[in-house]
């Protein structure tokens, strides 16, 4: 509160102590005291020394002074004493209530205001535009639309509705109420519109994302002659940002010139946010380089501008020159510097930013701390995450959501489903966004009984089935084995047109082995008018890769970009090269790969490399092999895959050398494993795995099949066991296979003739393969495997892909 100088409190002092009031002339009494309470309202010892002189002379029925003693005392914030004024008025006028009203909005004693508005009415004090204005206000602060209709039909029945001030409040009410077609219609009914009418009509239909009618509204208020306020093209811009409305944002960028707002910093600062929004950092900057006064708002605009294009250096240097200027900084700040962290997976710059928030003893801020686990999540270091997440008092629906999405992400899809139980128990209720992440951790897992689980609860909890929900659910239910229940969502879902939609079914049905029905897909896109991308040809020819349809594939390939405007990619040839190799076309792929108009990348060779070992092409291989090692000599697949072509050569000192090499390097071989299903829990299995809690019923069930599929004309390959060790070994090693362990517990744990699915990580080999077989006949039931290429569905000795994966 700004001191007043020495000489106007004694000056003032005087006044009140020796001034010769005449009682006999109140009006000058009256005007004396008016102006020293205008004068000197702005401490307490003056409004009660005022006060008191009101009271001393008799002045306390002059109504102004009691309403301008009210306003002197809310302003100072003494509003107890402001009401005690107010009762004590026998007869109070409308001037009076409407200054307690202001009084109650100041204190923020919103309730306060109807009731008044409500004993005015009844005891017929009339109300005027202040009344309503200060009623309306109240009524929308607490968005209580049944009393602001009361108020509005009371500014209708006085005619008060008609001026600007009081149309004003009606349309905001109603605004905010989500009225805005009512709004629209007091709005049309007004004579005079000022321009906070059009303001409130312009950002109920922005609030309401009805941009079109919001820019056609402004059009109109151009039109009429009425100027455009800052909060107009506040508006306005965040329109165009949202929408990424570029060549609109620079007409109202040249508006706001033209109408003098060109150094109004709010609205400069909506500018460095739009274009930020719509990728021109370039005009962000110079809007933000120009601006001759900066607010914290304005640098945090920027440096979320940067972030949010991938320019991160460039934001950390505009917070190094923010740091230079002297100014502060705030969460915003950090927030946006931890998500351009997250954006680089920039570990150290992240830890040292977490590092500043707990020595500011900033961990309580919930939004800050949501960031840093995100940050850990997105840099892979998920037990950060996880330590950082238990340690927060207060957790929100996004921070339980971040920390599950960075656990599904990072590959640990059961934790993300257990942490997803934690939630539920806690009773925070999960988003969209949570639950579709859910969905993928059970695609990932291949478990389909939790995934229908998360489906329901979607459905359960209104959440809207738009075309990225849906294309999960599709994604899903292909992956888990359930084609038909991912065609019928497709099919259901169609109406969308959209592109996502339909690469999903496209994948589901390429790993299922179905590639003529993917290309059907395809046929129906483009009757329907849906583009394709280039996501869509990488699924389509790797659709055609896992059912052999190699012409198709071919000629897929040479129409993307004469039919459809896209210039194949490294993976679309990586895709080509797959397709050849798997057919044995490999001196055809190796002439692809040599006429490539780029080098080829890892993706491609690894393709060729797969097709010379699945055919036994040692020496193509080894070649492909070494300009692999070239490439990344710390890729550990490449040495598995080489070791495992010279094992199966029986070049058993070449294949010694090559583990030997991964040794030295510090690699290591993915381990392979096998999930499966059983009621609501996962079961993983690894090869020669006795940890079991049923590894005797286990290895029994195995041994009495073995008998059995031998009796059926079974011959173990043993080709498939890389180890120099005897034949007896080899067989027994063989029958120690995961998905072996996996389907034996499958039998022992569900009910006669039901169906087993068993999801693997690695590819399926030959033997597992030819058994799974046999036992699916001997057993009678079907067993679906989903490996690292495709879906194997067993049918009474049958496969569904033909032996060809």
């Amino acid at each position: 509160m700004p001191m007043i100088p020495s000489n106007l409190i004694h000056n003032a002092s005087l006044h009140l102590q020796h001034s010769s009031f005449n009682p006999s002339s109140p009006s000058s009494i009256f005007f004396r005291l008016s102006s020293l309470l205008h004068q000197f309202s702005n401490t307490l010892f003056h409004v009660k020394s005022i006060h008191a002189q009101i009271i001393t002379n008799c002045v306390y029925n002059e109504k102004t002074l009691v309403a301008e003693l009210v306003r002197a005392y809310s302003v100072l914030g003494f509003f107890g004493v402001a009401r005690k004024v107010f009762d004590q008025c026998p007869h109070p006028e409308t001037f009076l209530c409407n200054a307690m009203m202001a009084g109650y909005l100041r204190n923020q004693q919103c309730k306060e205001v109807p009731i008044l508005f409500t004993m005015m009415r009844s005891c017929h004090i009339d109300i005027d535009s202040y009344t309503c204005m200060f009623a309306l206000k109240a009524c929308t602060s607490m968005l209580d639309y049944q009393m602001g209709m009361e108020v509005v039909r009371a500014a209708v029945a006085g005619g008060l509705h008609l001026h600007p001030h009081v149309g004003s409040s009606v349309i905001n009410f109603l605004v905010k109420s989500g009225k805005l077609g009512d709004a629209r219609a007091v709005f049309d009914g007004m004579l005079e519109r000022d321009v906070v009418c059009w303001n409130s009509m312009i950002g109920g239909y922005v609030q309401q994302h009805r941009f079109s009618e919001a820019i056609q509204m402004f059009l109109e208020m151009i039109n009429c002659g009425v100027r455009p306020s800052h909060v107009t093209m506040a508006s306005l811009l965040k329109v165009c940002g949202e929408n990424g409305l570029r060549k609109f944002g620079r007409c109202l960028h040249g508006c706001v010139l033209v109408f003098g707002l060109g150094n109004d910093v709010f609205v400069l600062t909506s500018l460095v946010d739009m274009y930020s929004k719509v990728g021109d950092t370039n005009s962000a900057a110079l809007v933000f380089h120009s601006m001759c006064n900066r607010t914290l708002v304005s640098w945090n605009a920027m440096i979320s501008g940067y972030v949010q294009n991938g320019m991160v250096h460039e934001s950390f240097a505009l917070f190094r020159r923010l740091i230079q200027n002297g100014a502060g900084f705030d969460s915003g700040t950090l927030v946006s510097l931890i998500q351009g962290c997250s954006l680089t997976s920039n570990l150290g710059s992240g830890k040292s930013i977490h590092a500043y928030i707990v020595r500011k003893g900033l961990e309580s801020n919930l939004v800050l701390s949501t960031a840093i686990v995100d940050m850990y999540c997105k840099c892979g270091v998920t037990k950060q995450a996880t330590t950082v997440f238990r340690r927060m008092d207060t957790r929100n629906v996004i921070t339980w959501t971040a920390l599950l999405v960075g656990l599904s992400q990072n590959g640990y899809a059961e934790d993300a489903l257990k942490l997803f139980c934690q939630m539920q128990e806690e009773n925070v209720a999960a988003n969209s966004v949570t639950l579709v992440s859910l969905v993928h951790c059970c695609a990932h897992l291949g478990s389909l009984k939790k995934g229908r689980s998360i489906h329901a609860h979607l459905i359960r909890h209104g959440c809207t089935l738009d075309a990225v929900n849906i294309s999960a659910l599709i994604d899903m239910y292909a992956k888990c084995g359930k084609l038909y229940s991912a065609k019928k969502l497709f099919d259901n879902g169609f109406h969308f047109k959209d592109i996502i939609l339909c690469n999903s079914v496209i994948m589901g049905y390429g790993m299922h082995g179905y590639g003529h029905q993917a290309l059907g897909v395809f046929g129906r896109m483009k009757e329907e008018g849906v583009k394709p991308n280039q996501t869509t040809f990488v699924l389509l020819l790797t659709a055609c890769s896992h059912s052999g349809l190699v012409e198709e594939g071919k000629t897929l390939f040479h129409s993307m970009e004469r039919d459809h405007g896209i210039k194949p990619s490294d993976k679309h040839y990586a895709c080509l090269v797959d397709l050849l190799s798997r057919a044995g076309h490999l001196k055809e792929a190796e002439t692809l790969v040599r006429q490539m108009p780029f080098e080829p990348s890892s993706d491609v060779l690894e393709a060729l490399l797969s097709g010379c070992r699945t055919h036994k092409n040692i020496d193509m291989g080894i070649q492909i092999a070494d300009r692999l090692l070239s490439l990344n000599d710390l890729n550990s697949g490449i040495y598995v895959m080489l070791s495992n072509m010279y094992a199966e050569a029986r070049r058993w000192d070449a294949a010694s050398h090559i583990r030997g090499l991964m040794r030295t390097r510090g690699l290591k071989k993915t381990p392979g494993y096998s999930l499966i299903e059983v009621g609501n829990e996962l079961h993983t299995f690894f090869a020669g795995d006795d940890s079991h809690p049923k590894w005797e019923d286990i290895h029994q069930l195995l041994e009495n099949l073995r008998i059995e599929v031998e009796a059926c004309g079974y011959v173990p390959d043993t080709s498939s066991v890389l180890r120099d060790v005897n034949e007896e070994m080899k067989v027994k090693l063989l029958w120690g296979h995961s998905e072996r362990l996996a389907i034996a517990f499958g039998l022992l744990s569900t009910p006669y003739g039901s169906l087993i699915r068993i999801t693997k990580n690695l590819r399926v080999c030959v033997d597992c393969h030819n058994v799974t077989k046999y036992i699916s006949r001997i057993v009678k039931r079907e067993i679906i495997v989903r490996d690292a290429n495709r879906f194997h569905h067993f049918v009474n000795g049958q496969c569904s892909c033909n032996d060809y994966w």
